[in-house]
């Protein structure tokens, strides 16, 4: 059951970890230094988006990253400041990052390197220019003893032991799951610390609403336009951003469904498993609701590369629902 927190019964985001902790007899804290690394370089990134047109650091590079998209000058520093924040957390054997092709090999599992963190930056980089609602995305895996630190992360979303994402924009939001339920924070800037405002999030039903790129269109399935039919006679809203991280904020609090369904120029789907898909559906999961790349768990999808792109319907299990009984 949620559970709102008021002024006069503030819980900071290393004290809720702390306290999670210690409900796991052997727990060693290193886990808590993992995320307060996260919230230090997200931190940072947040500043740096609310001052970007001040900085002059709105707009492309002129270069493109791995993905073969085009890279803003956000891409980059987001990317570094996540870097130097988690590079020197000694329990951290792998960084791997959207905008980089090889992962970082920082620490072997005999030199203390038990986990690795996957993430996406800055997610709708491309939105800042226009103040929309931006977000950097996160996993984290176990390495397992011995073996190829390579192949360990490539191991099912089934596996990640925290996910999350961090969103800025009417104000800085870090949303976590350590697969225990899904907890809101909101960085009080005031005091520099992200707070705990909502405990244990649900996803509603019952909402009709749909998130998707209607420009597409023609573009998508046989079964996908059929379903967008379907709700255009059934009343449904319409509600698209264009960043996925305020996108699925949105279908998390309010309840609907987000969909990037495949078109025939990428039949594989666009978004990355890895560093987009997992995290949002342990997330999504977690809340008590379904995400699929279609016709499978995407939690379940055994990874082939780093890099590896999939289709992504997520939101509450009925709307998810009304999407598979479409495409069945």
């Amino acid at each position: 059951m949620e559970k709102r927190w008021t002024q006069d019964n503030l819980t900071s985001l290393q004290s809720s970890i702390l306290a999670e902790e210690q409900k796991h007899p052997g727990a060693t804290g290193e886990f808590t230094w993992i995320l307060s690394a996260i919230s230090l370089a997200t931190k940072a990134i947040g500043n740096k988006v609310r001052c970007a047109r001040i900085e002059d650091v709105i707009g492309e590079v002129g270069e493109t990253n791995v993905q073969g998209e085009m890279q803003h000058k956000l891409d980059v520093i987001a990317n570094e400041i996540i870097l130097r924040c988690l590079g020197d957390r000694e329990n951290i054997g792998v960084l791997a990052s959207e905008e980089n092709e090889t992962p970082f090999l920082l620490r072997s599992r005999e030199e203390g390197g038990r986990y690795a963190v996957l993430f996406d930056p800055l997610d709708g980089s491309s939105n800042v220019d226009s103040s929309v609602g931006v977000g950097t995305i996160f996993s984290v895996l176990r390495l397992p003893d011995g073996g190829s630190r390579e192949v360990a992360m490539l191991s099912p979303g089934k596996d990640q032991v925290a996910a999350g994402y961090v969103l800025y924009g009417s104000s800085t939001v870090l949303v976590l799951t350590t697969g225990n339920g899904v907890d809101m924070f909101v960085l009080d800037q005031s005091i520099g610390s992200f707070v705990l405002v909502t405990k244990g999030i649900q996803i509603p039903s019952g909402n009709k609403t749909y998130s998707i790129n209607e420009a597409y269109t023609e573009k998508f399935s046989k079964e996908i336009q059929q379903y967008l039919e379907w709700v255009h006679e059934n009343d449904y809203s319409s509600r698209y951003i264009g960043s996925m991280v305020a996108d699925v904020h949105r279908v998390l609090l309010k309840g609907g469904v987000f969909l990037y369904p495949p078109t025939k120029e990428k039949p594989e789907g666009k978004l990355r498993l890895m560093y987009e898909a997992n995290p949002m559906a342990m997330v999504i999961e977690q809340a008590g609701g379904m995400a699929v790349d279609g016709s499978k768990r995407i939690l379940e999808i055994e990874p082939s590369g780093l890099h590896e792109r999939t289709s992504v319907i997520l939101g509450s299990s009925d709307q998810v629902g009304a999407v598979l009984q479409h495409c069945s």
